[in-house]
């Protein structure tokens, strides 16, 4: 920033220079402010030095043109830099966002201000409340970016742009002060409290998206100089609260995942994958191969007959579709992507696989059997991976071959096209190069790729498994079903644990679950969840059977119980670093652990 300043003030001092383009270097304008700043403790510093001081005092009010060329990412304070120019000049590739709140804070070098003046409210409160990117298309329709350049002109555009500003054949407006894209003050305080609302259903413990609304609006109502004020008071506060560290964390955990100590240090390079299969149409086969179609993965689909291949078809074409009318793809690129699907019923056109994936129902012969097949028919390099249940244990699937080390678990997570996560599961004989290869696809597939070993629940379910038998064991108890739903979703969970085993389990008399619209809830035809009465014939079922009897201290818990003892039991009895953040205790309470600290009926889990 400081040089940046520098260099501005003397390009603008110096008698040979009439207008100024600003870009960033090796095809990237600006990836933003450095992460990790963010939750550290600040320096005192005078407020909005940077964004009033040097981006609008300096920048902005420049007495000549200056013009961004945007390429590649221009992101955070990356973007609010060119947002401060006097216009910008962009590459239809590039992505432009305020992705801020990802890390608990909000837009902190005059993105508030400026960016709802240059797209009007409702674009501005999308684009930073949801940290949402656009490309340059889409920039430029917005009123974003004033035009686009293919990569190799971009400079020369922005500079003839910056020069036609300067001789006055094009307008010099500077962002902070425009008008014309703001609606009338009382359209725009109803759509200010209309997103208050949204922000509070949509992440009701979170207090920064609701700050970015306030400073929004307290530009647009008292000034946008008032507005940055209030924007780098609150930046400051921010930066320091709890949110903003644990985010800053998850952020450089999940970027983590990929240094895999013994695997990712050896120095090797990822194979080329081009060529994927996969074996079985069913729900999770077609939800992976159209997410490697989106990744622009040539892909054979394999099923057992015509029937259940056009049905796997079907179901890749509907996962497609959907994009169209949520506005995610264009016709056009509907048919570019149903182009690299193939269907088959045999395996005579696997000889140039790079990789295949099984995920078939699950049946160890009929995993060993497809694996055994699959050595006949692929090349020697080509990866052998199955998205195995996590209660299979991946050496029985190996168990009819000879390519121990070519065979890898990858446990994709339903719905496919939500859920980011892959476990990429490695027995001891998995080798190294399959792993390397695996983390890049995962990374192709805009998946955050997590090595697990070969055991019961991997990862997830091995957390999930005690999280919901905790649950079924406070209703077998008295505890109220959707009371704990509510409470878990009042945390902060994006459903409770019944809500969560309606999307993966059976009720006893009837195929449960979403997918028939009943199970531990009934759904309406909007998918929307209701209570189901008929549910506690099955709890009563369930204790006449283990011979449980209601617990009158159970049925009492409430939403608000504190939580203590379990953070006293893992400091005192696990050596937990009693000067780290306590969460173990966060959702279920104090009187919830001395109530399963006393429960006898163990034994039948």
């Amino acid at each position: 920033m400081f040089s940046l300043k520098e260099n501005t003030e003397e390009a603008l001092q110096r008698d040979d220079v009439k207008a100024i383009v600003i870009t960033g270097s090796n095809g990237k304008f600006s990836g933003g402010f450095d992460v990790t700043a963010f939750g550290r403790k600040v320096k005192l510093e005078k407020p909005g030095f940077f964004s009033i001081d040097i981006i609008t005092d300096t920048i902005e009010a420049g007495r000549k043109p200056l013009v961004a060329a945007i390429n590649g990412p221009a992101l955070g304070g990356g973007l609010e830099i060119a947002l401060a120019c006097h216009a910008r000049i962009s590459t239809s590739s590039a992505q432009l966002g305020l992705p801020e709140l990802r890390y608990g804070i909000l837009p902190g070098f005059g993105g508030t201000q400026r960016l709802p003046r240059l797209v009007g409210i409702p674009k501005a409160l999308e684009m930073m409340l949801m940290s949402k990117l656009v490309n340059g298309y889409r920039a430029q329709s917005s009123g974003l970016v004033d035009a686009l350049a293919a990569t190799e002109e971009l400079v020369d555009t922005a500079r003839s742009w910056a020069l036609d500003i300067y001789n006055c054949k094009k307008p010099w407006a500077p962002s902070l002060y425009r008008t014309d894209k703001l609606e009338p003050l009382g359209e725009a305080r109803s759509m200010f409290n209309f997103a208050r609302l949204l922000a509070q259903k949509q992440t009701p413990n979170l207090r920064h998206p609701l700050v970015c609304i306030d400073v929004i609006e307290e530009g647009v109502v008292s000034g946008p100089r008032v507005g940055l004020l209030k924007e780098a008071e609150a930046l400051l506060e921010l930066r320091q609260s709890d949110t903003c560290k644990s985010l800053v964390h998850f952020f450089f955990a999940q970027r983590g995942t990929a240094k895999v100590p013994g695997i990712s240090d050896l120095g090797l390079v990822p194979r080329k994958v081009n060529k994927v299969a996969v074996v079985g149409g069913g729900l999770m086969g077609s939800g992976i191969a159209t997410e490697l179609i989106l990744s622009k993965y040539p892909v054979i689909l394999k099923e057992v007959d015509e029937k259940s291949l056009t049905a796997g078809i079907d179901r890749i074409k509907a996962n497609l579709q959907s994009r169209i009318k949520k506005g995610n793809m264009t016709l056009k690129e509907l048919g570019e992507n149903l182009s690299l699907l193939n269907g088959v019923l045999d395996y005579e056109s696997f000889s140039d696989m790079d990789m295949v994936i099984e995920a078939v129902s699950e049946d160890i012969p009929s995993k060993q059997q497809i694996f055994a097949d699959l050595e006949k028919y692929c090349p020697q390099h080509c990866i052998f991976a199955s998205n195995t249940s996590t209660t299979i244990n991946l050496k029985l699937i190996c168990e009819r071959t000879n390519s121990h080390d070519r065979i890898v678990g990858v446990h994709f997570f339903s719905p496919d096209h939500v859920m980011q996560l892959l476990e990429i599961v490695r027995t001891e004989r998995t080798s190294s190069q399959v792993i390397v290869d695996l983390l890049n696809v995962g990374k192709k597939m805009k998946k955050t790729p997590i090595v697990v070993g070969n055991c019961t629940g991997f990862a997830i379910n091995r957390m999930i498994y005690p999280y919901t038998q905790a649950a079924l064991m406070l209703v077998e108890h008295g505890a109220d079903i959707y009371q704990i739903d509510q409470a878990v979703t009042k945390f902060g969970m994006p459903m409770g644990p019944f809500r969560m085993m309606d999307l993966a389990v059976k009720l006893e008399d009837n195929p449960g679950g979403e997918t028939t619209s009943k199970g531990f809830y009934i759904y309406d035809n909007k998918g929307k969840a209701i209570p189901d009465p008929e549910v506690l014939n099955y709890i009563d079922k369930a204790r006449s059977i283990t011979g449980v009897t209601i617990d009158s201290e159970i049925m009492k818990l409430s939403d608000q119980d504190k939580a203590s003892d379990l953070d006293v039991a893992a400091v005192m009895g696990m050596g937990f670093p009693a000067y780290r953040k306590s969460f173990q205790g966060a959702i279920f309470g104090e009187k919830f652990i001395r109530l399963l600290a006393g429960l006898r009926s163990l034994s039948y889990l």
